[in-house]
């Protein structure tokens, strides 16, 4: 009786939560080795067929950087990478069209329609969601505040910044209870297709929608003080003098620049959260403590 007793507070201390998010949505960057593990695979799932049973509107922005590496090998096709990004010329840009928009996506929407949900994939270049333009050497490293490396006027090939995002067929598709399950795929107006970070696309995507909050999911606890203390709460401000520091670094970089994207964009909360943590969404959302750390405006 004293487990089920257990059960009901636990449902009883979600449903605040439950009342103040319904009908509001919530953007998802899926990564890092929550995408690699079959339990936790299905646990995120869960999670997402969850929420939109309880209210909310779950939209799912992933990445696959690992995948993408396994094929390109496979094909014996060389990855390069320049301060961190992929170097992407045409026929590496096959491959990352073939793995994010086919491969991943339909990996994704499979997986929660098993468990009851009503996914749909997209790319950025559906609808004309995402248009995007060349990314330099010089503005990437302007934008993790770094000093370029090499040439100023270098550049990554055919990987793009996010120049706009159009959420109309996002917001059609949440109308009729769709799932949106979205690959960082974004196209030029003249029709180039462009490799674009997963993290910046979800805090663009979080932003256009004007989203209640943007998860992002990694495979660390989230972020951490100069002393190696977990922060679980951090103003923006706060958060940008870390990063001048350079106490947040590296990978860790364009996931701030994401939550920061979204917060400029009127979202009110961003979240960089364990993936590695079995139903790490509904702990983040849920419950009175949360287990990452969150950005506030």
């Amino acid at each position: 009786m004293n487990k089920l007793i257990k059960k009901a507070n636990v449902l009883i201390e979600a449903l605040p939560y439950i009342r103040t998010f319904a009908g509001k949505t919530v953007v998802i960057k899926y990564g890092g080795k929550a995408m690699a593990d079959d339990q936790l695979k299905n646990g995120f799932a869960q999670d997402v067929v969850l929420m939109k049973y309880v209210g909310l509107n779950p939209v799912i922005v992933h990445g696959g950087g690992p995948q993408i590496n396994q094929m390109l090998d496979h094909l014996g096709i060389e990855a390069k990478f320049r301060q961190g990004v992929r170097v992407t010329d045409r026929a590496t840009m096959e491959v990352v069209e073939m793995v994010l928009g086919g491969k991943i996506n339909k990996e994704i929407v499979n997986l929660l329609n098993q468990h009851g949900g009503r996914a749909v994939g997209l790319t950025g270049k559906d609808g004309g969601m995402i248009m995007a333009k060349p990314l330099t050497v010089k503005a990437w490293a302007e934008s993790l505040g770094t000093d370029p490396d090499g040439a100023e006027d270098a550049d990554f090939g055919l990987v793009g910044e996010v120049q706009s995002v159009n959420p109309r067929l996002i917001e059609k598709l949440q109308q009729e209870s769709f799932i949106p399950v979205i690959a960082p795929i974004g196209a030029d107006r003249s029709g180039n297709t462009y490799n674009i970070n997963a993290d910046l696309v979800a805090g663009a995507v979080a932003a256009a929608l004007k989203a209640e909050k943007l998860l992002v999911l990694t495979d660390v606890k989230g972020i951490r003080n100069a002393k190696g203390s977990h922060v679980s709460t951090l103003s923006r401000k706060d958060m940008q003098k870390m990063v001048k520091k350079g106490t947040i670094s590296e990978g860790m970089l364009p996931k701030v620049q994401s939550c920061l994207a979204a917060l400029d964009g009127g979202v009110q909360k961003a979240h960089i959260i364990d993936g590695r943590m079995p139903h790490a969404i509904l702990l983040e959302i849920f419950t009175d403590r949360g287990i990452g750390t969150e950005i506030v405006s």
